[in-house]
């Protein structure tokens, strides 16, 4: 599963993100200009560890895990989490916890994209992104 998501991707798509940014306590500013940003994200593997990069002109966030891990992550939001990602139905699951809040973000490949899916409450996020 992780193999079909391995490259480097650019966002072309995003629904609701301000909203989602707001609902997590990011202020209007920061929201406005994460607004703008297409983000390039690279998804690689080393052994059984995976690093997802993610570049944009505002921000640049780098993790590393393995699968069904825990380990502690900087959101590109400024907040300290922790987080676990696992392989779930062909899609790879990531669950932050801070502040007394879940996150879950879904990333999957629907019709040769990545699909990204983040939920915060009752507030979902999509954002597609096309392998470049």
């Amino acid at each position: 599963m992780v193999d079909q998501l391995q490259g480097t991707w650019k966002s072309m798509f995003c629904e609701n993100f301000e909203k989602y940014m707001k609902e997590l306590g990011i202020g209007r500013t920061s929201r406005k200009l994460g607004c703008l940003a297409k983000p390039t994200v690279k998804i690689s593997t080393n052994g059984d560890a995976i690093t997802i990069k993610t570049k944009s002109i505002f921000k640049n966030n780098e993790i590393s895990f393995k699968p069904g891990e825990e380990f502690l992550e900087s959101t590109p939001g400024g907040h300290k989490t922790k987080s676990t990602v696992t392989l779930d139905n062909n899609s790879l699951i990531q669950v932050q916890n801070w502040n007394g809040k879940e996150i879950t973000i879904r990333r999957k490949l629907v019709d040769r994209k990545m699909m990204v899916e983040s939920t915060v409450n009752n507030v979902i996020c999509t954002q597609t992104y096309e392998r470049i």
